[in-house]
């Protein structure tokens, strides 16, 4: 297993792909390595869900922490071109955790799920002695669809373009300068560009950008930029659809803030995580509306290239079969002090 972060593709391959319990025939998409959601066709009607990890960051604030959190859980469902209907959530805080900081953190989750329309239609809250920050649980997303009309994150189709919104390293730029403003400084970023960065945190949120990009065109695949950056999102859509991906970097957009923490961390920010950022193969026919589509919510996007027969991506000169080891693991551990 890796030691940080996702297990690879050889690893699914090897020891979960092969022990999914029964088969069931309502199962119309299932696990697979890149794929971002499960789906059920329940005689016509579609049940898109998808499960990850609970972080909770107490130095954000309880409240930005939750939001935070909860956009990560919620992404992987809205890339199906849906909004997430039903949320299952599971915590188990530390005994720590106060009233007041726990009214916090569901406040927030409330309020943002009321303003998606997203119901809590389960869950677990508890106490553990042994439970710690981050990770202090699991949620599954849902969205009651329509089977046919969801986008599925292995249909990339040669011919396909590419958009990217937001741009690298969004997620890793704004979370760091957030978590630890100080070190930043130390290693020569100034006040005003940390907290410029720090603002990034605030744009890891793309459920409404999926749903807009599905209304405005022939989207055939979605997929959110997480471990790995664009550069294994493009890896793992790629390799879950069987094609190409030719990549050109040059238009998709870059955030205020991204070079600066990234040199200061000394990553590439094209593979470092940036949840919030979405990866869109579109007819090209439909790939400008769907642009003023995201552009007209305020959205940065921009052309990263297009889909080819074959596999793998080919990315400044070099081509990739498999996502990179996402270095911001690494960077995190550095300054958190757990090296």
């Amino acid at each position: 297993m890796t030691d940080r972060g996702k297990v690879d593709r050889a690893f699914f391959s090897q020891h979960v792909a092969p022990r999914l319990g029964a088969d069931r025939e309502d199962v119309a998409l299932g696990p697979s390595h890149g794929v971002d959601f499960g789906l059920l066709d329940l005689d016509g009607t579609g049940l898109a869900m998808a499960t990850d990890p609970v972080s909770i960051l107490p130095e954000l604030g309880f409240e930005r922490a939750g939001r935070f959190a909860l956009h990560i859980v919620l992404s992987d469902v809205a890339v199906s071109g849906n909004m997430p209907t039903h949320l299952a959530i599971s915590l188990a805080l530390p005994a720590s955790t106060t009233s007041e900081q726990f009214d916090a953190l569901w406040s927030a989750i409330d309020a943002e799920c009321r303003d998606l329309g997203t119901t809590i239609v389960t869950g677990h809250t508890a106490q553990y002695p042994g439970a710690s920050y981050p990770w202090v649980g699991a949620a599954t997303a849902m969205a009651v669809c329509d089977p046919a009309t969801v986008v599925r994150p292995d249909g990339a189709r040669p011919g396909d373009t590419l958009l990217v919104t937001r741009g690298p390293a969004v997620e890793t730029t704004g979370l760091f300068a957030s978590l630890y403003p100080e070190a930043l400084r130390e290693r020569g970023l100034d006040a005003s560009t940390v907290a410029e960065a720090a603002e990034r945190l605030e744009e890891v949120r793309l459920v409404r950008d999926a749903v807009t990009a599905a209304e405005a065109g022939d989207v055939s695949a979605m997929h959110d930029a997480t471990e790995g950056g664009l550069l294994g999102a493009f890896c793992e859509m790629a390799g879950s659809a069987g094609v190409h991906f030719d990549i050109d970097p040059e238009d998709v957009p870059v955030r205020p803030g991204v070079e600066a923490v990234c040199e200061a961390l000394e990553v590439d920010p094209w593979t470092v995580t940036t949840s919030g950022t979405l990866v869109a193969a579109v007819a090209p026919e439909d790939a400008e509306a769907v642009r003023a589509a995201l552009e007209a919510r305020g959205t940065p996007v921009g052309f990263a290239g297009e889909v080819v027969a074959g596999s793998g991506v080919s990315f400044r000169g070099v081509e990739w079969t498999e996502p990179p080891r996402d270095p911001s693991w690494d960077a995190y551990a550095t300054l958190s002090g757990e090296d």
